[in-house]
């Protein structure tokens, strides 16, 4: 004689025999938009655009920049103008275009940079001793801003 399974212990069976998810491909560019936007020479606005994943180049080039050495405060338009590849139909953003965003807009590209470049470094896998089920948590504790540093290019 066969016995009916629960339908607790049918999902049990069929989680425990399911083959593990597929990790995540890395994305390394992510879209924005910007709050107020860019303004060029003729007055077109420019509010989208693509910042990619830094690396270690980038911030450690900016460190020769000898802006960068007479006001250390020029190191996040030298270091944001290196990652955006992409603003409107400007694709060639360099620290001059960073200097003409409005304060606002800096800001939150400050911001952007840090929680995209955080991310990998602020999560972590863990499973429920309860119920068994795997998820990633965000460790940073800091809100959206993401892992610690006061300034941008800081870890």
């Amino acid at each position: 004689m066969r016995r009916a399974i629960s339908g607790s212990a049918a999902t049990a069976t069929a989680t425990a025999t399911a083959p593990p998810p597929e990790p995540e491909p890395l994305r390394t560019e992510f879209a924005f938009e910007l709050p107020r936007g860019y303004v060029d020479g003729s007055g077109t606005v420019h509010r989208d655009g693509v910042m990619r994943l830094a690396t270690a180049r980038d911030e450690l080039v900016p460190l020769r920049d000898d802006r960068v050495r007479e006001n250390s405060a020029y190191l996040s338009v030298v270091l944001i103008s290196r990652v955006i590849t992409r603003l409107g139909t400007i694709e060639d953003v360099h620290p001059g275009v960073v200097e003409d965003l409005f304060a606002s807009d800096l800001a939150f590209l400050q911001d952007f940079y840090r929680r995209i470049n955080a991310e990998g470094h602020t999560r972590a896998s863990v499973t429920c001793p309860a119920c068994k089920e795997s998820f990633a948590v965000d460790l940073s504790g800091g809100g959206a801003g993401g892992g610690g540093g006061g300034r941008l290019g800081e870890s």
